[in-house]
């Protein structure tokens, strides 16, 4: 699916609506976005009078090119139903398995910005949004120490950075509910979900009841209905109403159409961007999406017009605004904050290509220095250093050894290639702290295991480690190697009668079975496995399985 031209989906138009688009006079057109379940669609469908109403599913399954259809049909809503599953802020989804068709948020956003199909949005009273958390307003942005770190550096007082705090989690925690209530601006009528929605055959349920009572006469009218509200209040059914410009909300809007209106060049938005840099750089770090967003788009080709040239050389230029930005990275809680900042840095002109990755090694250095590397940043080492370019400059990072000997700071030195630092990964595989172990995990996901001898020592540990939890954390490791080393399968085979766990045997037998296991094929050790197995109280299980494998290959 073309995600620009398909997943606009949002204002998609039909053919169905006829050969101008536009309902007849005096009619109203209930708009569709059907994503997951039709069973809301189809009850207003029914229930509605049909002299009164006219439906327009806004989804054209297996067409990639709906919001050029939709411009052009020029269709006018003044109802919107859009149901589907909902992420909890990036899209709506099906949970069927043949459906490709989705809604990202981001592109709602992109089409109401841009006013590029005026037709959904210019005309809507009412909008339904029937997936769990669409009204939530629980606030998904926060903003952090770093924040309330940099105010205080630029003169503020801590009541002043606090205060400043606030309002900034204010007007950009940026919750489902605000989110819909940006995109949808000046509709009067939202409903949606603070928490789980029913599902479609429950709330089309609801609804025939709605029906029932002889309710409906202001449906599409942009009036709140009491009734409607009462008979979803217990699945969490909330109202908001878009924002309008008296709104405090509608400065933000207009910031984040910057950044989402299609209409705007390039070299308008880089413009944009430097303002903005102008201001407190706590607003900027909050602003750090949509900003790295838009710096993923300027390529080497975009870079050679005139205008995008003129607009970044002027960024590039403001040493003032790169060492304040340059100051907040540096200071970011977390590695993938400050790794993530350094890059649009590199991108805007802030930093060259040697420069940024001298800047990267000494943040992944600070990190690891205060122990505070975890799972999710050893992922991001290994990742930074995937085709192992930063083997040589990594020698220049100096890390204390009480803390390079700790798990999170020597898988980040391994990353980088540092061999010492590899072994105490590896002993960290059967460490009792989960989170020792995962960061173990993690490493080995991306630099394995490929040597015998290492192989011989991680098999050795696991079989004398005395907790549990941690050897079936191990062995689920082991398990992806698809051992064949007889040595390693030797030992495992051993461990299987010393073990008094059930979910080590079964560990045990998850990675025979994913080995070599022929190589093992034999009467004595399928003997072992039976006359020292423990019960599984579920019946069969891999255990089982392995057994008769074993039995049909000796």
């Amino acid at each position: 699916m073309v995600l620009r031209s398909s997943i606009a989906l949002i204002v998609a138009a039909v053919v169905a609506a006829g050969p101008a688009g536009v309902a007849a006079a005096g009619r109203k057109t209930v708009c569709t976005i059907t994503v997951n379940s039709a069973d809301e669609r189809e009850t207003l469908r029914r229930r509605l009078p049909a002299d009164e109403f006219d439906f327009v599913e806004l989804v054209e399954r297996g067409r990639p090119d709906w919001l050029a259809s939709a411009c052009q049909k020029q269709v006018r809503c003044d109802a919107l139903l859009i149901s589907g599953h909902f992420d909890g802020g990036t899209e709506f989804y099906s949970d069927r398995l043949d459906a490709r068709e989705y809604l990202p948020v981001d592109e709602l956003e992109r089409a109401s910005c841009s006013d590029s199909c005026p037709g959904l949005f210019a005309q809507l009273k009412e909008v339904y949004l029937f997936g769990c958390n669409t009204l939530n307003a629980e606030a998904l942005k926060f903003a952090s120490a770093e924040i309330e770190r940099s105010l205080l550096r630029s003169g503020h007082s801590r009541a002043d950075a606090e205060q400043i705090s606030r309002a900034l989690n204010a007007r950009h925690g940026e919750s489902n509910r605000d989110r819909m209530r940006l995109i949808f601006k000046d509709v009067p009528v939202l409903y949606g979900f603070s928490a789980k929605a029913p599902l479609g055959p429950v709330a089309a349920t609801l609804l025939e009841r709605y029906f029932q009572s002889e309710s409906g006469a202001d449906f599409a009218t942009g009036h709140v209905d009491p009734k409607l509200l009462g008979l979803f209040a217990p699945s969490s059914m909330t109202l908001a109403a878009g924002l309008d410009d008296a709104d405090p909300l509608s400065g933000h809007r207009q910031d984040v159409c910057q950044f989402a209106d299609e209409r705007l060049t390039m070299a308008q938005k880089l413009d944009f961007t430097h303002r903005l840099m102008g201001r407190e750089m706590a607003e900027v770090r909050m602003f750090l999406d949509r900003i790295e967003k838009q710096a993923g788009t300027v390529t080497a080709t975009t870079r050679q017009a005139p205008e995008v040239a003129a607009a970044l050389d002027a960024i590039a230029g403001d040493t003032g605004a790169r060492d304040r930005y340059l100051d907040l990275a540096r200071d970011a809680d977390e590695l993938s904050t400050r790794v993530r900042m350094l890059d649009v840095a590199r991108t805007i002109g802030w930093l060259s290509p040697e420069a940024h990755r001298t800047a990267v090694l000494r943040v992944i250095g600070d990190q690891a220095a205060r122990n505070a590397i975890g799972p999710e940043d050893v992922d991001l080492v290994c990742r930074l250093n995937q085709d192992r370019r930063l083997d040589d400059a990594a020698r220049r990072i100096d890390v204390p050894r009480a803390q390079a000997m700790k798990p999170g700071p020597a898988a980040a030195l391994a990353c980088l290639g540092h061999a010492d630092s590899r072994m105490q990964v590896l002993r960290a595989l059967t460490s009792a702290d989960g989170n020792d172990a995962e960061i173990a995990q993690v490493y080995l996901g991306h630099r394995p295991v490929g040597d015998v001898d290492e192989l011989r020592a991680m098999t050795t540990s696991i079989a004398q480690s005395q907790i549990a939890a941690a050897q079936v954390r191990a062995l689920d490791t082991l398990a992806g190697l698809r051992l064949s080393d007889r040595e390693s399968l030797d030992a495992l085979t051993r461990l299987f009668p010393r073990t008094r766990s059930l979910l080590v045997q079964r560990a045990i037998a998850g990675v025979l079975i994913r080995s070599d296991y022929h190589a093992i094929a034999t009467a004595d050790v399928v003997r072992v496995l039976r006359q020292h197995r423990l019960r599984s109280p579920e019946g069969d299980d891999v255990i089982d399985v392995l057994i008769r494998r074993l039995q049909a290959s000796s």
